[in-house]
């Protein structure tokens, strides 16, 4: 009689566990490429010598051998040139056990698996094989040979995401939830969107650049809509999320953009892409980061006589963050030396070969200045390395006069920031994006990169360039270099007391001077309200003063804004509103300036989650959320955002307005469907307030 197919047992449970995919929530197996697993068939009889059996793989529309989009493999012939694999284990009764290899260069996606014997072709229900990338497998180029390292940016569904400012900054927690229903089938629908051949697939580096593009909205209805307006009523606001899954899933279902999202919420969903697609990711903040438009590594920043930043002016901007991500891949297509992490962007700020994506592009290019490399090396490179020029705008017999004071070398791109391996706190890289400031091989690495990025055009180049003379410019910037003043003239500016919203902020500037002599300052010190992209919302107050210092000494200029001044400001952006200071210092009697810019955060009362610290697989628990109004005034329209991936799904609760003093208490009901160390993340915002949030980890057994 004819050999039939009966049946085919995907062994799910051994076969997912060994490939660190059993967390998909997903009827299909998954699994890794490069990879042994195992496939029990059951016949209509006992397998003979003399009987054809073949396991067809096939990818794509219309899969064929030639195009290498089908893999037919058959034990008992010498294994083909495709670098797939299939033995038989054992065969007993009407039972056979068979052994598939995939090759670890495959093409990653959703195989469709048939077996042939004889005429007869059996296709098993859910025979799509979904087939990943393997950190696990050492000729895979994503090979990543530190088991701690796979367990964080492969296997590690949350995190944290920092944000803030240079010195002051502080870590959102997000649910990166690339196991969850319907993730993995959202990423294999972003590479069948994609103009990725299925030949290129097998690269990371391409799939890698591919998703940084779609995950953007820009050119491809990709996933997410940038906004920065301010106004997200037509959306949600970028601040709302906790994650990506509510993001995907909304989008898988209805395959239109989603609105909106800022830079971390691009790196939130992009780690997420990468994760549940087996290439290992982090996402990466860089503190002061540069957006250089024109190439040219500086960055000009626009005063008045007041220190006020002029918004109008400035085509480049300086974020006080921004988030992006690194993978790990060998670099085949690059000399090398360029292999481990690269830098992939998904928020759109520039176009790279008439698309908004970026990367990826090797650390070590854009740490030793070889940004001649594919891909955007030259844009990431300024992201972190740009020279920073201050100019002041003075009215001169009604003419603008643009007057340079001061560049400022080591002020972009510190304290680059990652969440660590294995713990809950932030580990700082700047060191493997660029050498040590002021270092000799720093000084190198720049003057190579300088050669690669064109020459600087002259003078200020921004929207009005075109339409001012050469003369009314005091100074055409050559060399960049540091002027050490001969007064040893400093700057410090600090908060004396917290910033809380609702009270008045209580900042300072302090002068210095070291030199000997008699000097004679003029000090100009303003506070604004700004965007994290550097973007000015409100001018609260500034001070002009003349001060008289002698040799070693300091005055302490203190610059106070009542609290009404800048409380409207915060309820009527839905982003959250960094505080500005900026101070001119201006030697009369050497004609010496000196500028200094410095950005701090609000201090906001914290949120308390209380829950037990155990509890059991598919039993309830309570979990309680406590929230004090500690400030001195009023929280509008609060709302509670709660999300546990495995225990809660993301919910949003009403608290409406709670007054100074009040407490509020909510308590959600969670059911662990997951075992394993699980997080609660509770997010609280309100008109004046835009991101107070908490976690707290619960180990369900």
């Amino acid at each position: 009689s004819e050999l039939k197919v009966t049946g085919v047992d995907f062994l799910k449970s051994q076969n997912t566990r060994l490939h660190h995919t059993d967390a998909y929530n997903i009827k299909n197996l998954v699994v890794r490429r490069g990879q042994a697993f195992q496939i029990q068939l059951s016949l209509s009889r006992e397998l003979k010598a003399s009987d054809k059996l073949a396991l067809h793989f096939g990818i794509g529309e219309k899969p064929m051998k030639p195009r290498g989009t089908l893999m037919s493999l058959n034990p008992r012939r010498e294994p083909d040139f495709s670098g797939w694999q299939i033995s038989i284990i054992k065969s007993s009764g009407k039972e056979c056990l068979l052994s598939v290899t995939s090759s670890p260069s495959a093409s990653v996606g959703i195989y469709n698996l048939n077996v042939k014997t004889g005429t007869n072709i059996y296709k098993p229900e859910n025979g799509d094989v979904y087939l990943l990338f393997n950190p696990w497998c050492e000729d895979d180029v994503v090979f990543l040979d530190n088991e701690a390292q796979r367990k964080e940016y492969v296997l590690n569904d949350t995190g944290y995401i920092y944000v803030g400012s240079a010195y002051s900054i502080y870590g959102r927690p997000w649910n990166f939830g690339q196991f969850e229903e319907f993730i993995l089938d959202a990423c294999m629908y972003l590479l069948d969107k994609s103009s990725l051949r299925l030949s290129s697939r097998r690269n990371p580096v391409l799939v890698s650049r591919a998703m940084s593009a779609l995950v953007n909205a820009n050119d491809d209805s990709g996933v997410l809509l940038g906004s920065w307006s301010g106004n997200y009523d037509n959306g949600t606001s970028p601040l709302d999320w906790m994650g990506s899954v509510s993001i995907l899933q909304q989008y898988y279902k209805t395959k239109k953009p989603v609105s909106y999202g800022q830079c971390w919420v691009f790196a939130g969903v992009l780690t997420t892409v990468m994760r549940c697609l087996g290439i290992p990711s982090r996402c990466v903040s860089n503190f002061n980061s540069a957006h250089d438009t024109d190439e040219n590594l500086t960055v000009d920043i626009y005063l008045n006589e007041f220190g006020e930043k002029l918004n109008r002016m400035s085509l480049d901007s300086v974020w006080n963050f921004h988030v992006w991500n690194d993978v790990w891949m060998k670099r085949t297509d690059l000399p090398s030396g360029f292999d481990g992490w690269q830098a992939i962007d998904s928020t759109p700020q520039e176009q790279s070969q008439g698309v908004f994506q970026c990367g990826p592009c090797p650390l070590k290019a854009v740490r030793d200045g070889d940004v001649y490399l594919p891909y955007d090396s030259k844009f990431v490179y300024a992201e972190v390395n740009a020279d920073k020029v201050y100019w002041v705008v003075k009215k001169v017999r009604g003419k603008d006069k643009y007057i340079k004071i001061s560049t400022e070398t080591q002020g972009i791109g510190v304290n680059i920031s990652t969440k660590a391996v294995g713990q809950d706190k932030r580990e700082d890289i700047t060191a493997e994006y660029k050498f040590p400031e002021g270092s000799e091989e720093e000084r190198k690495a720049m003057q190579k990169a300088s050669s690669f990025i064109r020459p600087p055009g002259m003078g200020i180049r921004a929207r009005f360039a075109s339409t001012m003379s050469m003369d009314d410019m005091d100074s055409k910037p050559g060399v960049l270099r540091e002027t050490v003043s001969k007064t040893g003239l400093q700057l410090e500016i600090n908060n004396t007391d917290t910033l809380y919203p609702g009270n008045p902020l209580e900042l300072a500037i302090t002068v210095k001077t070291s030199a000997p002599g008699n000097w004679t300052i003029n000090l100009a010190g303003s506070c604004q309200l700004q965007s994290y992209t550097g973007k000015i919302e409100a001018s609260l107050g500034y001070i002009k003063e003349t001060i008289k210092l002698e040799g070693e000494s300091e005055a302490k200029v203190p610059l106070k804004i009542a609290a009404d001044s800048y409380m409207k400001t915060l309820a009527s952006v839905e982003d959250e509103v960094l505080i500005h200071i900026t101070a001119i210092a201006e030697v009369q009697e050497t004609n010496d300036k000196l500028t200094k810019e410095t950005t701090m955060r609000f201090e906001y009362p914290p949120i308390t989650v209380q829950m037990p610290e155990m509890a059991k697989l598919n039993e309830d628990f309570a979990c309680a959320i406590i929230f004090k109004n500690k400030l001195n005034v009023p929280l509008d329209n609060c709302k509670l955002l709660v999300e546990g991936l495995g225990i809660f799904k993301m919910a949003t609760f009403d608290q409406g307005d709670i007054k100074p003093g009040r407490i509020m208490k909510s308590e959600v009901i969670c059911t662990p469907t997951r075992a394993g160390e699980k997080k609660i993340v509770a997010k609280l915002t309100s008109a004046q307030v835009k991101a107070i949030s908490v976690e707290k980890a619960i180990t369900i057994t």
